[in-house]
């Protein structure tokens, strides 16, 4: 599936709306499993989207301590619930995460517990990040940026909601970087309009 039909099918397709205001839908495909999480719809997303503190996160191996986005931690475990069943299903040859801004930051999270939970298939898992805010805190981050190997953050140029949290305060953004549009071509805040971003990611796509 082209980039620029997983945006638009993370748009569209219909959510399910769970506790800490999460929502997640999961479409299956052949042996593909997809895992869509939902931009910001309300007053609550947008508290969790700034209860920016980094926490230690839950899977660390040999005491090692790495840490992530206390809100959006919050929210990804009322979704780690409701999707922990379908995730393992050994009938699947790959999974996909897809998420656009706060649903992005979500896929962070949900793209590194889909690789600690199916090593068996870890060479076909992916993620997609589309105007993503920063979840992960940087100090001490190598040994674990393995995680995040199949995982593209897309950004348009000038997005503001890209570079949130700041730098520096420790955060950044983990996997490879996509950047798309122009320099100048939107304000901070067009450029993470959506039917912008599908515009450029068309326009990326045509070559």
């Amino acid at each position: 599936m082209r980039l620029s039909e997983m945006f638009k099918r993370c748009l569209e397709i219909p959510y399910n709306h769970i506790e800490n205001s999460a929502d997640y839908a999961l479409e299956r495909i052949g042996d593909t499993l997809y895992i869509y999480l939902e931009c910001s719809n309300g007053e609550i997303d947008w508290l969790n989207n700034f209860d920016f503190p980094a926490k230690p996160y839950d899977r660390m191996e040999n005491g090692y301590r790495w840490l992530a986005h206390r809100g959006f931690m919050r929210v990804f475990k009322s979704i780690e619930k409701e999707i922990a069943h379908s995730v393992a299903d050994k009938s699947l040859d790959e999974i996909i995460t897809v998420g656009y801004s706060h649903g992005a930051g979500l896929a962070t999270l949900c793209h590194e517990y889909v690789w600690y939970n199916r090593p068996d298939i870890r060479k076909t898992i992916q993620g997609y990040a589309f105007a993503s805010p920063r979840v992960i805190w940087s100090a001490g981050l190598r040994s674990v940026m393995k995680r995040w190997d199949r995982f593209l953050v897309i950004r348009n140029i000038n997005d503001i909601v890209t570079h949130l949290p700041p730098k520096i305060l420790g955060y950044t953004h983990v996997g490879h970087l996509l950047e798309i549009g122009a320099r100048g071509k939107y304000s901070i805040t067009d450029a993470h309009r959506p039917e912008n971003i599908l515009n450029e990611l068309l326009i990326y796509e045509q070559g």
